[in-house]
């Protein structure tokens, strides 16, 4: 097993940042990453979809022989993360609790600012993790749901992306918050408006402290690849325009292995590996 893949799954290619930290942390890993491009974004779905979703993107890389799962989507890590350890044998991380570890070790004050999509938000997934974790913090959850479209757009340094965090980030800085948790995986691009408007407070970025965890598990679990090439493979549910550009401005280098998939469709009540449905 320790020579198989990483799988990493997300709605749509803002997980490549997620790839990118895993790559930057265990350079031998070989990766393959699900982009669900054709149903993006699942924060606009209902729960049951996500979850149904996240079964189907999870499957398809456990098919591959992925021996290790990472829900790089904060909507599939805020609502699916618990149906997907129970249906898969493979071990999985989210995006959620690694960055509220990095949130608890680096908090001065006590109150920390967390920025996100609004159902990661109002999924109350954040403040569930913060409380299982023991944290004694103030929580102060904040949706930032047009960061996304500026991101990809391209818009990461603009009058209007400054405009619309100012909007978004002001509260925050009204309530004396010394941390802030980035909760979505396009947001560290915006790092330098986000900055330039909160000051000098802590960033934690979810995507950087998944990496760290993922390496210390799999050391843990023995499951290093000691000699790997460390190759990236790429597939996404659909193909836009501007796919290409803007993955990668996430991923921080070219994007070469990449093709175009169908995922197949489950019946709910099917376990991993069961019937597919009609």
């Amino acid at each position: 097993m320790k020579h198989n893949p990483i799988g990493v799954f997300d709605s749509g290619i803002g997980g490549l940042t997620v790839v990118k930290a895993v790559k930057k942390m265990l350079p031998r890993e070989d990766i393959i990453y699900l982009g669900d491009t054709a149903r993006l974004p699942y924060g606009t779905k209902s729960v049951d979809a996500i979850i149904q979703f996240s079964i189907e993107d999870t499957q398809f890389l456990v098919d591959r022989g992925a021996k290790y799962i990472v829900i790089a989507c904060y909507s599939s890590a805020s609502v699916a993360l618990d149906v997907i350890r129970k249906e898969f044998s493979v071990p999985v991380i989210g995006v959620i609790q690694p960055g509220v570890r990095k949130a608890m070790e680096v908090a001065r004050t006590g109150k920390i600012g967390v920025i996100g999509t609004s159902l990661t938000i109002y999924s109350g997934a954040y403040e569930k993790a913060f409380k299982e974790l023991g944290a004694r913090a103030e929580i102060l959850g904040r949706a930032c749901p047009l960061f996304v479209p500026l991101v990809e757009e391209g818009w990461v340094d603009h009058a209007v992306s400054r405009m619309v965090a100012q909007d978004y980030l002001e509260p925050l800085k009204k309530d004396g918050i010394d941390t802030l948790l980035l909760g979505c995986t396009h947001y560290p691009l915006l790092m330098k408006v986000i900055r330039d408007i909160l000051g000098d407070i802590n960033y934690v970025d979810a995507s950087t402290e998944v990496g760290v965890e993922l390496a210390q598990n799999l050391r843990r679990l023995g499951l290093q690849n000691p000699d790997g090439m460390g190759s990236t493979s790429i597939y996404l549910t659909d193909l836009s325009m501007n796919f290409k550009e803007i993955g990668e401005r996430f991923l921080g280098e070219p994007m070469k292995n990449f093709s175009r998939v169908s995922l197949k469709r489950y019946d709910e009540k099917s376990s991993h590996g069961g019937k597919e449905a009609k």
